[in-house]
């Protein structure tokens, strides 16, 4: 890794722990907001994810939300079993112009992690917003049970 990425890697890292408390505020308050954003904010999951031999999961729904003025970007994360981890399964990026849209969400886990059959799905739509150090700012939320098929 050349000199230049490692020092910027560090001075980054530097910067969030010096920002941390207030940037814990910031997210808190970002999730009550939310919290109240009302029927024109919202995240859907599909009831039914893919699973490929490969491991390769794919997970899908729609979403709706206004007002973003930084890059906006619908995550999603895959939970199965009692106890166990949950993975990320990529990120789409997203259009806050009030709309509904699709997204869908591709990425190859370790084959065998994953089995078809029930899981938890959580997807977010989430905004970085600049205030000096960009800040997140969660449009919507959702959680879902739902059903893995190969």
């Amino acid at each position: 890794m050349p000199l230049r990425q490692v020092m910027g890697t560090a001075v980054g890292a530097a910067l969030l722990l010096l920002a941390a408390p207030s940037s814990a505020h910031a997210v808190a308050d970002s999730l009550e907001l939310s919290e109240r954003a009302g029927p024109f904010e919202t995240v859907t999951v599909d009831p039914t994810g893919r699973l490929a031999a490969d491991g390769t999961v794919t997970l899908s729904g729609t979403y709706r939300c206004t007002g973003g003025t930084g890059p906006v970007f619908v995550s999603s994360s895959l939970g199965q079993g009692e106890g166990r981890s949950r993975k990320g399964v990529g990120g789409t990026s997203a259009v806050c112009d009030g709309a509904e849209h699709r997204w869908t969400n591709t990425d190859r886990t370790e084959p065998g992690r994953f089995k078809p059959g029930a899981a938890r799905v959580e997807a977010t739509v989430m905004e970085l917003r600049s205030g000096g150090l960009p800040l997140p700012y969660f449009h919507a939320r959702q959680q879902q049970d739902i059903t893995l098929v190969g």
